[in-house]
């Protein structure tokens, strides 16, 4: 039997190992959590889950509504209650801007107005934009400078990403990256923060701190994404896909399908399958290659394909199919 002593110093020692065993573990566990991130795309990214989210609700008709149907005519705060009252899309996109930017802009501004005056701010299990906006912007080549210029009009809405259309080349990339950052940063962005702030939660100081493109900057708040729908832009698409800073890299699948078809005999188009899908994979091998996130749109009855495939960012129309695919998807990647 050890002495008093010796067994107190034997007890001394285990309870140092103890300790130094608590200890390793407690940040052990710190250095395994996730990111706080404000921007909960980018967070999901970094953690290596699929991301999930929905087109805003919006006054366009019904797919297969009559051509005569009214549209409906519901409120910009009417369409922003809809939209917090569905909590599972892990952002809201809107595309309109991709064409008549002037006319559409208004629409969008009021929509995101409205957004704001709800509870779009989470506090659990950490600060976060509980629905981060995310907008198509027109294709950068016609006329970068006037791009850029749009492009920063968006982000003074206080939105978290912007989406390239039609990409073909690096350089378009790149132009539109140098948009979404202030000078200070290294950009173009035009010296202005908007309702940005406000959106956020922020400080005007605290905003332009954090609205800064991630990867480029890994404490950056901001992301985009790219899309290739093009034979050329396929040609290009490693390159492409190299550039720095990319957030998540898309093959714009529905205008890809109308690339790779014609119009048959009875008037009817005609898909070339084979070769639409091998665009798809071709893109999808590039975000593999250079480490890029891939994205597509898609359905309840392929979300699981297109996950082993190698996808992990997922945009769907709002609507019961959209809720569906999200219901399928959060299934299937283990997301309660």
């Amino acid at each position: 039997m050890p002495s008093t002593s010796m067994a107190q110093t034997i007890s001394n020692c285990l309870r140092a190992a103890s300790m130094v065993g608590l200890a390793f573990a407690a940040s052990s566990t710190l250095a395994d959590a996730p990111t706080q991130r404000l921007n909960p795309v980018i967070g999901l990214i970094e953690q290596g889950k699929p991301v999930m989210g929905l087109y805003a609700p919006s006054n366009r008709k019904p797919p297969g509504a009559a051509a005569d149907a009214p549209a409906p005519k519901r409120t910009p705060a009417e369409l922003a209650k809809e939209t917090v009252s569905y909590q599972l899309s892990d952002f809201v996109f809107d595309g309109s801007m991709e064409y008549k930017f002037d006319e559409t802009l208004p629409v969008f501004t009021d929509f995101a107005t409205a957004l704001n005056a709800e509870s779009h701010l989470d506090k659990k299990p950490y600060p976060h934009i509980a629905y981060p906006m995310i907008l198509k912007i027109h294709e950068i080549a016609p006329d970068p400078e006037l791009a850029a210029r749009h492009i920063g009009q968006q982000l003074d809405l206080g939105v978290s990403g912007i989406m390239f259309v039609g990409v073909e080349s690096p350089e378009e990339v790149k132009r539109g990256i140098a948009a979404m950052r202030y000078p200070s940063q290294g950009g173009t962005r035009a010296d202005s923060v908007g309702a940005g702030p406000k959106y956020w939660g922020l400080s005007e100081k605290e905003y332009r701190a954090k609205a800064d493109l991630w990867p480029l900057n890994p404490k950056g708040e901001l992301i985009n994404w790219v899309v290739v729908e093009s034979k050329e832009g396929l040609k290009n698409v490693r390159d492409i896909a190299a550039v720095k800073g990319i957030g998540v890299l898309w093959p714009g699948a529905g205008t890809l399908r109308q690339v790779f078809s014609t119009t048959g005999a009875d008037g009817k188009r005609v898909v070339d399958e084979q070769a639409w899908e091998g665009a798809i994979q071709s893109v999808l091998s590039a975000c593999k290659e250079f480490k890029v996130p891939c994205g597509i749109p898609t359905t309840p009855d392929q979300i699981e394909m297109r996950m082993k495939q190698g996808f992990s960012v997922f945009v769907m129309n709002w609507g019961e199919a959209g809720f569906k695919t999200i219901e399928v998807g959060r299934k299937a990647a283990g997301r309660s």
